[in-house]
């Protein structure tokens, strides 16, 4: 369990990395977009979480 999350963990920041480095060069509206697709790709993935959790206790 543990190396899931390391692996999870480790995609997270490689693609906060990748988006800092592209987000710069993205027009208003790109970006704006990409924020609210990544809020909702967090919300999802700590709701996926959540339910992992409760399943394990």
């Amino acid at each position: 369990m543990s190396k899931m999350m390391r692996n999870m963990a480790a995609g997270a920041m490689i693609g906060m990395a990748v988006s800092a480095m592209v987000l710069p060069q993205l027009d208003r509206k790109a970006q704006r977009g990409l924020r609210r697709a990544s809020k909702r790709a967090m919300n999802m993935a700590g709701d996926a979480y959540d339910s992992i959790m409760g399943h394990m206790k």
